[in-house]
């Protein structure tokens, strides 16, 4: 069957509507009797031959058209039902190609290009396709209260808004000062460098208040006396963000991670929470707020 010959709606049982959806096909409600297929990616990264095999399933088995999903997932539009499993078919066996992306369990992770972006603090694509390995394949078949989504930053500025995700990574520089070589400049390079302003002159000397600064790590070497040469880098985890109909601001952990284990740790046990002290049908962004931010981020940073 070619994309142009679709299988009646009314001729497809409810049930298998609701089994394709599992599968990552959701119907077009443009047509009603097609289907759009969601291909998994790995945080939006694929290879040119990937990317050429998807383009020749969307001829063959779609209407020939693509679209990237808010996930970074990419949809096949216009999927008649019975070319479904040929298309899923043909994806596995030409590029080891997967469908899915939905339902009440952890979803496709996302990141920012921070491994390349010239503010990334982090590889985001090792640390985000570690996670995809491990929690989206490794998780696939278990079932949560509600989906549960993931997104990694490589740095503050937020490009793919981590704390509006049920657990969100952020990279992280910490400035680590040497006062001893601040010379309390009247023009001062770190305080012209700081990209949200909180850094400032007290007593003839800098001040980085802590817990207002985001450690973006755009004052390192900007100081001419070298008062701020040496940082940590690191991971702050942010847990209960939504956006959608009902958004929530995440609220990250009180601790910067220095070691990617731990990070993916944490990221384990709060999945882990979520199936076990979750409602169905609520998010985990409820979860936190029934249960109390204190108490979660006890949990989850406890040994």
């Amino acid at each position: 069957m070619n994309a142009t010959q679709s299988t009646p709606s009314a001729a497809i049982p409810a049930e298998e509507i609701t089994r394709v959806k599992g599968l990552g096909f959701l119907m077009d409600k443009r047509t009603g009797n097609t289907f759009n297929g969601r291909v998994i990616t790995r945080n939006g990264k694929i290879t040119s031959k990937e990317m050429a095999v998807i383009a020749e399933a969307a001829k063959r088995f779609g209407s020939g058209e693509v679209t990237m999903t808010a996930r970074l997932t990419v949809e096949i539009q216009g999927v008649p039902f019975d070319n479904i499993e040929p298309l899923r078919d043909y994806l596995r066996e030409q590029a080891g190609l997967e469908t899915g992306g939905t339902g009440a369990k952890v979803r496709p992770v996302v990141s920012c290009k921070g491994t390349t972006c010239q503010y990334g603090l982090i590889d985001t694509f090792e640390l985000s396709e570690e996670i995809h390995e491990r929690f989206y394949k490794g998780w696939h078949d278990v079932k949560l209260p509600h989906k549960f989504k993931i997104a990694v930053g490589g740095c503050p500025n937020n490009c793919v808004k981590p704390d509006l995700n049920d657990v969100g990574i952020i990279g992280q520089r910490v400035p680590k000062i040497d006062y001893d070589k601040c010379k309390g400049c009247k023009v001062c390079q770190i305080e012209k460098a700081c990209p949200i302003k909180v850094a400032h002159l007290e007593d003839g000397k800098i001040v980085v208040p802590e817990e207002q600064c985001n450690h973006c790590g755009r004052c390192i070497g900007k100081c001419p006396f070298h008062a701020f040469e040496e940082y940590t880098n690191g991971y702050r985890v942010y847990i209960g963000g939504r956006w959608g109909k009902k958004v929530a601001q995440g609220r990250f952990l009180n601790r910067v991670f220095t070691d990617r284990g731990e990070v993916l740790d944490v990221v384990e046990k709060a999945i882990v929470l979520f199936r076990d002290q979750g409602i169905a049908g609520e998010r985990f962004a409820d979860t936190v707020e029934r249960l109390g931010f204190e108490n979660v981020e006890a949990q989850l940073l406890g040994k």
